[in-house]
């Protein structure tokens, strides 16, 4: 049976916090409230979260998991930026967006595109992801919750809690959450390539 916790949307309470990213450190698979709509996410080095993840939402293993992070910093760790890229990711975060760039070697092998090596990235703008992020002091590895065969993401914690209760450790309910995904934007290749049209406005990058 998932833990259910109720934060607060702009000031989330440490306590809360803390025994959130205890959970995670731990092994829990969690689903969260983001600025686009409600995610998976696990620990960096957890196989079973991303198994959990990869069964729960029917993905192959050419699915980008995406590294949730908390600042440029910790996003540098994880993937190569050219300068150029670093300029036009860097004025769209922190936001609704996810950005797919090749993957350093910090980041594990199961986690990447099997061929290209990739892996998504993003900086969210959401009170409770960034306190999250600031707590744990790693990325999360997250997936939007798209359940097999659905339209749209699920986007009240309550609803995530009563159908997702046997499969994920806990949900982080902090109101209501949108329903479209972020926007993903390729640059794997140098150029910006739009993938998935989104919560983010895509005009800067046609």
């Amino acid at each position: 049976m998932a833990k259910y916790f109720d934060v607060h949307p702009d000031n989330p309470q440490p306590r809360a916090i803390s025994q959130v990213a205890d959970s995670i450190r731990q092994g829990a698979l969690i689903a969260y409230p983001t600025d686009s709509c409600f995610a998976l996410g696990c620990q960096l080095g957890s196989r079973d979260g991303i198994e959990r993840i990869r069964s729960i939402r029917n993905l192959d293993d050419r699915h980008h998991f995406t590294l949730v992070c908390e600042n440029f910093a910790q996003l540098g760790q994880f993937v190569h930026v050219d300068n150029d890229v670093f300029r036009a990711v860097k004025a769209s975060t922190p936001g609704s967006y996810t950005f797919i760039l090749p993957a350093t070697r910090e980041v594990p092998r199961k986690l990447m595109h099997p061929k290209k090596r990739t892996v998504g990235v993003r900086i969210p703008d959401h009170a409770v992801v960034r306190a999250l992020l600031a707590e744990l002091g790693e990325p999360l590895v997250s997936s939007t919750l798209l359940l097999p065969d659905e339209e749209e993401p699920l986007t009240q914690g309550w609803e995530i809690k009563e159908r997702l209760d046997h499969v994920v450790d806990a949900v982080v309910d902090s109101g209501d959450c949108g329903t479209e995904p972020t926007t993903v934007i390729d640059f794997s290749g140098g150029e910006a390539e739009i993938v998935r049209r989104g919560a983010g406005d895509v005009s800067r990058f046609e």
